[in-house]
């Protein structure tokens, strides 16, 4: 794709996300990773309306290299976002490959507690067919980059290839991943992430933002 056309698409893709009101900004979010922000990227609405999720991972398809959707076997991703995101995009990949292609894949990673905070699963259905097969992981949003890493470790611990990992959002915070190439559709600098235990938003006794 063309560099006027993509970075028309990117900034369309923002309008549409503010728009929709999934981009939610100035509020005291909990990561549920053992983080707190000041931005959202609200899953809840995002796929609230079938439509507005199919176009966007439309969207993401095209910024991604050719080299990645043809190598795709399997698309998966963290529910419920990220798992939507994946479920949606393996079907769009399909739509563009010929019809003898082997059909693309789909796998969820289930969210669990573990020592107080989020972390994820792949359950042994899923897991038996990872052994051997190029996997991109989808999420709704990249914030630390904790999630895709964890991701990335179970697909790897069955015995699957990490191809590149990909997000409707980045906030470019991210300090750690599976060390693959990262695509997304929107790029924004958000305001800086907080350990929960030094979070200034809870020192000063605002609430955590609920909707």
């Amino acid at each position: 794709m063309a560099a006027n056309r993509l970075e028309e698409k990117r900034e369309q893709a923002l309008a549409s996300l503010e728009g929709f009101e999934v981009l939610m900004r100035d509020g005291h979010f909990d990561y549920g990773n053992g983080f707190h922000g000041r931005v959202y990227l609200n899953p809840h609405q995002l796929f609230r309306q079938p439509s507005t999720i199919w176009r966007l991972a439309q969207d993401l398809l095209d910024v991604l290299p050719t080299e990645v959707i043809d190598g795709t076997e399997i698309v998966a991703g963290p529910a419920m976002g990220g798992a939507l995101l994946a479920h949606t995009m393996a079907g769009l990949i399909d739509g563009r490959r010929p019809l003898t292609h082997p059909p693309c894949s789909f796998a969820p990673f289930t969210p669990v507690q573990k020592g107080g905070e989020k972390a994820f699963e792949l359950r042994g259905f899923y897991g038996r067919l990872m052994n051997g097969r190029r996997v991109l992981l989808a999420d709704d949003v990249r914030n630390t980059g904790k999630t895709f890493q964890q991701c990335a470790e179970l697909v790897r611990n069955a015995g699957g290839i990490v191809l590149a990992t990909v997000e409707i959002f980045d906030r470019l915070e991210a300090f750690v991943g599976p060390g693959v190439p990262n695509y997304s559709l929107v790029d924004y600098r958000a305001p800086e992430n907080y350990p929960a235990s030094t979070c200034p938003m809870c020192t000063a006794g605002q609430p955590i933002t609920v909707f």
